[in-house]
Parts: C-alpha cells; structure tokens; sequence
C-alpha cells in the first residue's frame, strides 16, 4: 500500500452517502466492510488481472468498491481507508468506487471518519427496505438474538443474528458487534445496511453502527408476533416470503435427499457418492434431514427439517439409523418409514419462509404436530353449511 500523503491538489473529500456518477475525480474515506481478491482474464492478450472488490462503509452509506492491481498484502475488514483519484460509476443503479492506476491509497485513522449522528438520518420502516439501502434510522422491538460462531478467512469470530420489527413486520439482523441486544426491547438503529439473503432483505450492523434503547411506544410487543396465527401459504407466496412465518398444513409428500444423507466434514454440502461439490472426494459425515411438502389447501410449501426436528417427528435418532442401517443395509427404507410416519399428519411451522426458482421454502425454527380440534371447529362449520342452506 502506497505511504505517501494524497496531494493535496485533488479534489475534496466526498462523503460515500453524497456520491454521484460523475466523470470527474474525487476522494472517499471508508472503512473497509468486506473485500475478497480474485482474478480475471484480460481480453486483449488472455493474461490474468488481479482485482479486489468489496464493500466500503463512512457510516453515512455503503458502497461498492473495486481495486484493480491491488497490493501483494491483505487488505484486513475494519481497515480505513482514503483514496484519491477515484472513479465513481454507475452499477445497477447505484454509485461504485473505482480504484485504478492513478489512485493513491493509504490508511486513515478511525477518528477521521465522520461523526455519525443519528439524527440525520432519514427515518425509516420494515417493510420499505429493500436491498442496498443505507444510511436510515430504524425503530423497533427485537424479538431474538442469539450468537453463533462462524469461520471468516482464518478468523473464527462470533457473528449476531436475531430478528426485529416495528408494526409493518419483521426483519432479520446480522450484527459483527455485539450491542447486547434483549429480547423485547426496543432500539433506534442507525448506520446499518440492507442487503439481499435469500431473496428477502437482511439487516446487517458493524462497528460503525449506532444503537439506543428508546421506550418503544407504538411498537407492538414481541409477542404479538411469535404467537401469531398461521397464514395461508398462498399469501405468503404472493408476498415472497416472511422473516417470521407461521403456518399450518398437512404433511402430502417428502421430497428426496431426506432421511439418512452425508455431508462434508468441511462445509456440510451435501455428499453425492463421496463427493462434495466443493471439496471433491471426502469421507461424509452422517446427518438426518426431513424435505416435507406441507400443504394447507391455499398453496404448497417445502420444509427443510435440520436433525434434531427430524428426529422429534420420525420418533427414530441418527444413531438408531445407523444401527438399524447395518441390520438392514437399505436407505430407501428408512426414507419410506419416515414418510410413513409424517405423512398425513398436520404440522405448524414457524421460521423463515423464502421463494426462489423451486417455489415457497420454510426454514424451521419450531415444528409441532397439530391435533385436529374438531369440538372448536364445529360451529365454524355449522354456521357455514347454514349460510349456504344446507341441512
């Protein structure tokens, strides 16, 4: 990385949220959020060009950047940066940083970042986000948080995830510092950022971030969503998923791999004759996994029930598969007996509800089976054949 100071004869600093597609130069400060190295292949003589690209933060917004010929060295998340001459350009309807030849870059120090105040910011709600926004405030109530450890690079690190949510819905989080969120309390979030998973809108929150607890009037309590009742699938396609679904539905099919299946040691793909799509030959590891096609009459939908659920609901554990597997060396069959045991039988389901090309996938947090409450539906029905005038 270049040591020397930036001239002082380029054009000012221009803080990320105010950038704009423009032919001129100009300066940027930010810290680094993600970069990755790769390389491409150069059209006019077939040789390799070595580019990092990733994503630049100020606190003010976040923006895409991309550094062509970058140094030998690592470029560490949380680095601050300042850049000059940069070029900024258009990609899908958003500005992006580009550092080519000409751009001299060094590391800044955190306190010349720009005081965030979160004041400034223009107020916002759940359900208008929408991936890459940036730069709002948000007031809502969190409904979970919990941390897990997760591996980035060669750095094992504890990452944030949870839920919140304001009157118009919920919204997953994930957040690189742990700002000691509580279930039911209620937060004004300021200088995160949207981003697209899995189809629908995640927030994510870093070290630049502002939280503070606020008393909350006008936000629905926590309960009100975990114990909501269940929505009709259909709807919940039309809307193209949920951060928190509910639903209920009878078990019609289970859709293969599902019963005994192996994954890879490594990153936990699933194994096709000892092969891993991403790590080739390799000894798998045993796992037990449920795909069932639940339907609700309204519409359909696929749950992807992890071990512990499909042990819960096949009344059988991975170990007795296995050892039911040496006595009776046939996978089909355990599949076959736990269709047996799931199907017909009405499930609610709670998680996070998607769509992609496959259609409509629920990714479970609670599974319970349903007893049918015949007493409490009888007079819906009675009701129902009297308006349409039958005996």
């Amino acid at each position: 990385m270049a040591e020397s100071s930036i001239d002082p004869a380029l054009p000012k600093e221009v803080r990320l949220r105010d950038l704009r597609p423009t032919e001129a130069p100009v300066i940027v400060l930010g810290r680094v959020v993600t970069a990755s190295r790769r390389e491409i292949t150069r059209r006019s003589d077939g040789g390799r060009r070595p580019v990092l690209s990733g994503l630049l933060s100020d606190g003010t917004a976040t923006v895409r950047f991309t550094w062509w010929d970058p140094p030998p060295q690592e470029i560490d998340r949380g680095t601050v940066l300042r850049a000059g001459p940069v070029q900024i350009r258009e990609w899908q309807g958003r500005p992006e940083i580009s550092f080519t030849w000409r751009t001299r870059v060094v590391e800044a120090s955190e306190a010349e970042l720009p005081r965030l105040i979160p004041e400034e910011l223009p107020a916002r709600r759940v359900a208008d986000l929408s991936g890459g926004d940036e730069g709002f405030r948000l007031e809502v109530r969190i409904l979970r948080a919990e941390a897990k450890p997760v591996t980035v690079g060669e750095e094992r690190r504890l990452v944030h995830e949870g839920l919140v949510a304001d009157d118009t819905g919920p919204l997953a989080f994930t957040a690189w510092t742990d700002f000691h969120l509580t279930e039911g309390e209620a937060v004004r979030i300021a200088g995160g950022y949207v981003r697209a998973f899995r189809g629908r809108p995640q927030l994510v929150l870093d070290e630049r971030s502002h939280v503070d607890r606020i008393p909350g009037v006008g936000l629905p309590p926590a309960a009100a969503f975990v114990s909501a009742p269940p929505r009709a699938i259909a709807l919940l396609e039309a809307e193209r998923g949920s951060d928190l679904a509910v639903v209920e539905g009878l078990v019609v099919g289970l859709l293969p791999p599902s019963g005994l299946v192996y994954r890879c040691p490594s990153c936990r793909r699933s194994v096709t004759q000892g092969l891993c799509r991403l790590h080739g030959a390799v000894e798998g590891v045993p796992d037990l996994r449920a795909r069932i096609a639940l339907d609700d009459g309204t519409g359909a939908l696929t749950v992807h029930a992890d071990r512990a659920q499909t042990e819960r609901l096949g009344g059988r554990t991975l170990e007795e598969c296995l050892r039911r597997l040496r006595d009776t060396p046939d996978p089909g069959r355990l599949e076959e007996e736990l269709f047996e045991a799931l199907f017909g039988t009405r499930l609610r389901v709670t998680g996070r509800a998607s769509v992609d090309d496959f259609g409509l996938t629920l990714f479970p947090r609670e599974i319970a089976p349903v007893t049918p409450g015949v007493g409490g539906r009888a007079p819906a029905l009675r009701d129902r054949l009297a308006r349409e005038g039958r005996p």
